[in-house]
């Protein structure tokens, strides 16, 4: 069997021009890096007149570690919507270093629904994550030499809380003290490193709707306190027009293709727990703009990527989806009904009837939380037997959702044309798209509706500490802005190990931060951290170069 690097090897891409006269992109918006990468400028999206098209979001089930196939279906969706004849544009999120050698790995799909060149895509790409990068550490280089040229801002040392970044797994990093070694080497104190995609600059970066609104987030950005507990921002140590100089051709978004040729942009990509886990809005806006159909995806399950997606991507950026497709797979569901990893392989109604809450609690909240239509996407095994597959869709079928096989991963867009199918009758569908939260309520009210709403849960326990944060924030005139909750992806609940659909348990605040730039205030909930370790056997042990200049072993 052919690996997911050697698949994407064995196609010969388009020149990158031919996909961009595919998507009705212009050559004067087009900016090449090299055949099979550009990227699009920004002008094209003050100029076009065209209606937007219809904006489908690829969500999932709780992650388990029998995997779901959520990038795989959304670009199998696409690529099964052009087979059907429609104009469609896929929209996702760059990968990470750190996962790609650590033990996820990429996030260019799988099988025969990737987007390519894999390789670039998964490595360096078009450089956005090392802009981001540099724009972060400006601002930290900034910050520093203000406290060493006299401080005229006030600044605690001891309350600073931006940290430099660097995209990769490096738990070394996590905590260090700096400024060492005399006078002039700087002022002595206490930091650490995010790994990039943990970087408000991400954020920012994919929140942002052109250059002015990227530079008004950037001046807004909160880097510590002072003496006095006055916040600080980049816009008042000078640092956002460079940083945003920095940033001018990272906004722009990357457009790629498809093992099959469809248009792909891939931009951005801000964690899911600390931040709001989705592709760029320009980059959305651009798929809408170019394609009658939209598909892109939000991170981890649906509690999470789907949640952030609605209540904070599309409120900033005014969007409305038509569908909702929920990724699942029989081996997946059988987990959270509590089977181990090692025994998948054999049917178990049993486990799987235990697992299906999972599914249906996902499913209930998009159709009854958000109002908005849904059909449930399985990915298929070999393993899995035609009477798990009938329990899925009876199950479904009593909420009113269909269900639809996936085989993208083994056929491409032609296993995807079913599921096209029914995402095109569900965009014709009436939806009538509301938030999970108003904006108006305290923040206490919001992690609390979230809480019970979206998780299931009975309410919130907010620890001392955090509620100091909060009132902290709610006196600064923060409380207004939309909440991102940091929590484990592997569970409804603050609870890894709570799988299913948990009941009965209530969400522990621990800390609640601002992220001004990004216009959101984060929520901790658990040991969220936000700059990951190597795993003991690191994929990066396993990848190569060859004397021709073909990598092996990305996965």
């Amino acid at each position: 069997m052919l690996t997911d690097i050697e698949i994407a090897q064995s196609v010969t891409p388009k020149h990158i021009s031919e996909i961009a006269a595919t998507a009705g992109v212009d050559d004067k918006y087009l900016e090449l890096y090299g055949k099979n990468k550009a990227k699009v400028d920004l002008a094209l999206l003050k100029e076009s007149d065209r209606k937007d098209g219809k904006l489908i979001l690829v969500t999932a089930i709780t992650p388990t570690p029998a995997g779901e196939g959520k990038t795989t279906t959304t670009i199998g969706l696409a690529d099964g919507l052009r087979k059907i004849g429609k104009n469609v544009v896929v929209a996702l999120r760059e990968p990470s270093l750190g996962p790609v050698f650590g033990i996820k790995g990429g996030a260019a799909g799988g099988g025969w629904a990737q987007v390519i060149p894999m390789e670039d895509i998964n490595l360096h790409f078009t450089g956005d994550f090392h802009a981001i990068g540099a724009a972060n550490n400006l601002l930290a280089a900034m910050l520093d030499n203000h406290i060493y040229q006299g401080n005229a801002l006030n600044i605690d040392p001891r309350r600073i809380t931006w940290k430099r970044c660097v995209d990769m797994n490096d738990r070394q990093l996590r905590f260090v003290t700096d400024g060492l070694g005399g006078r002039i080497n700087g002022v002595p104190r206490e930091d650490g490193y995010d790994i990039t995609v943990a970087s408000e600059i991400m954020a920012v970066l994919c929140l942002s709707s052109s250059i002015t609104d990227l530079k008004e987030r950037l001046s807004r950005i909160i880097v510590g306190y002072t003496y006095n507990e006055e916040p600080v921002t980049a816009g008042q140590l000078n640092a956002a027009g460079a940083m945003a100089a920095l940033l001018k051709d990272a906004l722009k978004p990357n457009l790629v293709q498809t093992l099959e040729g469809t248009p792909a942009f891939v931009h951005g990509g801000p964690f899911a727990n600390i931040a709001h886990g989705c592709n760029s809005v320009i980059a959305t806006r651009m798929a809408m703009k170019l394609g009658d159909y939209a598909v892109t995806e939000a991170g981890f399950g649906a509690d999470l990527g789907a949640q952030k997606f609605f209540d904070i991507k599309c409120r900033y950026a005014g969007l409305k989806p038509s569908a909702v497709v929920m990724v699942a797979t029989v081996r997946a569901l059988k987990m959270h009904g509590g089977l181990a990893k090692t025994e998948l392989g054999s049917e178990n109604l049993e486990a799987l009837e235990k697992g299906l809450p999972n599914l249906l609690r996902h499913v209930s909240n998009i159709r009854n939380v958000y109002k908005l239509p849904c059909v449930v996407a399985v990915n298929r095994f070999p393993t899995d037997t035609d009477a798990e597959i009938d329990l899925i869709i009876e199950k479904c079928r009593a909420l009113g959702v269909n269900t639809v096989l996936s085989t993208v991963w083994a056929n491409g867009g032609e296993g995807g044309k079913e599921l096209a199918e029914e995402v095109v009758r569900l965009c014709e569908e009436e939806s009538n798209f509301e938030f999970s939260y108003d904006l108006d309520l305290s923040i206490e009210e919001k992690i609390a509706t979230v809480a019970k709403r979206v998780y299931g849960g009975n309410g919130i326990n907010i620890l001392p500490a955090a509620k100091k944060q909060i009132d902290n924030l709610t006196k600064l005139g923060f409380d207004k802005l939309p909440i991102c909750v940091a929590k484990t992806q592997y569970s409804f609940s603050d609870d890894a190990t709570k799988l299913g659909a948990p009941e009965n348990f209530e969400i522990t605040v621990k800390n609640v931060k601002i992220s001004n730039g990004a216009g959101f205030i984060v929520v901790l909930t658990g040991d969220i951290m936000t700059m990951p370790g190597l795993p003991k056997a690191p994929a990066a042990e396993r990848i190569d170069v060859d004397e021709n200049g073909i990598i092996s072993g990305l996965f």
